[in-house]
């Protein structure tokens, strides 16, 4: 699953046609769905143990999928729409804020260096991702800018 979105997400970035820009719309819905669903498995990653674990890294690259989608005008309307998404975005964001205090704070880049080793976490940047999609889903839609 982690692999095929990682190939939905380069086709994403690179230029699609119309057609496949429709295509792109219908499945939107699915992947905010799922990730509404799985969202809450990347706290799970605070545990050491848990730090390969797969429902995580599906929810982290959904993330990335979806932030790339709303970047495109097209498909940004679509999921500005999407009932529930920007809610469970900024939840999200909340908990993860929450557990990054509460244990090590393996969801931002600055907390999760020490010395001169190479980040290498799954979840780091999952904030910066999730605020990236917050501000997408935002643009331009007073709506969505009143309810943050």
């Amino acid at each position: 699953r982690v692999t095929l979105l990682e190939l939905m997400m380069v086709k994403v970035k690179n230029s699609v046609t119309s057609e496949e820009m429709n295509v792109f719309v219908r499945h939107a819905d699915f992947l905010a769905a799922c990730f509404q669903e799985k969202c809450g498995a990347v706290l799970k990653l605070t545990a050491a143990a848990d730090a390969e674990d797969e429902e995580a890294l599906v929810t982290i690259r959904l993330l990335d999928v979806l932030c790339e989608m709303t970047s495109d005008n097209g498909q940004l309307e679509h999921l500005q729409a999407f009932p529930g998404l920007l809610e469970t975005a900024v939840d999200t964001l909340r908990l993860t804020h929450l557990a990054g205090k509460q244990a090590v704070n393996i969801f931002t880049a600055t907390q999760a260096v020490t010395g001169q080793e190479e980040i290498s976490h799954p979840a780091v940047g999952f904030k910066s991702h999730l605020i990236r999609l917050i501000g997408n889903l935002c643009y331009k839609n007073k709506e969505n800018q009143d309810k943050v």
